[in-house]
């Protein structure tokens, strides 16, 4: 099994501004020389690899780390700290609406968001019907998607990534906003893109969503991964987990 994604000690910090500058001298100020801020460290040395064909669920309490861990995948962020490898092309679903232009149609933000993924405009005009049927919006994709409620973004954004053939598909919370009857057909399209060898990592805090689609779950708290194995194993771990009072770890403050 080929290696799609592999974190060595990976260490994400964040610096969180704890007063509100009086001027934008101050502010200047107070930016260079980190006075009056701390660093959240949400990721703390987190080491591990996904290969062909799994599905990965990330799960987690609320501010746990599992989006950070999606958007250092995705490259929306870089790591502090250690080593990460992505092995083929990626495609992300991580935040509704991200890519889409509000005045543009639902057709225009298919043309404007494959070209951004890398497909050409060819490629992008011999799919555009199937993107369209998958999405079930027939009778909308001629609109401004700002007129689209958040279920019809999901779906024109899912049926766009799935359409791209990534090697690695990333998936956020947003499937939640998605009826029943096409969340169980981005379920046969994500069973699918298993058997191709396609690599899947999906965030939910949807306990019956992790068991029915992961083959494996990570779990994450305060940045570490706790857990790491098939799903029964860690969803007892992670219910565990959520029965104990959190605790707080401390902010880190600046050299």
């Amino acid at each position: 099994m080929s290696v799609r994604i592999q974190f060595e000690d990976v260490v994400q910090r964040y610096l969180l501004i704890r007063e509100r500058p009086d001027s934008l001298r101050e502010a200047f100020t107070k930016m260079f020389r980190h006075a009056g801020s701390t660093e959240l460290e949400a990721l703390r040395g987190v080491s591990f690899q996904i290969g062909d064909g799994e599905v990965v669920g990330i799960i987690g309490r609320n501010g746990s780390g599992k989006s950070t861990l999606l958007k250092i995948i995705a490259g929306v962020i870089k790591p502090t700290r250690g080593r990460l490898e992505i092995n083929g092309t990626v495609a992300a679903l991580i935040e509704l609406g991200a890519g889409f232009h509000p005045d543009l149609t639902g057709r225009e933000n298919i043309v404007l968001n494959g070209l951004l993924l890398g497909m050409s405009r060819k490629q992008i005009l011999t799919r555009e019907n199937d993107i369209i049927a998958f999405s079930g919006l027939e009778d909308f994709i001629d609109s401004p998607i700002k007129q689209y409620s958040s279920g019809m973004y999901m779906r024109l954004a899912f049926a766009l990534a799935v359409e791209v053939d990534p090697e690695i598909l990333l998936i956020d919370e947003i499937l939640a906003v998605g009826d029943a009857e096409f969340q169980e057909k981005c379920d046969i399209r994500m069973r699918e893109f298993r058997q191709r060898g396609k690599t899947i990592v999906f965030v939910s805090h949807s306990l019956e969503a992790v068991r029915r689609i992961c083959t494996r779950l990570l779990l994450v708290d305060h940045g570490k991964i706790l857990a790491d194995g098939p799903p029964d194993e860690v969803l007892a771990s992670y219910e565990n987990l959520i029965h104990q009072p959190a605790q707080k770890e401390p902010a880190i403050a600046p050299a």
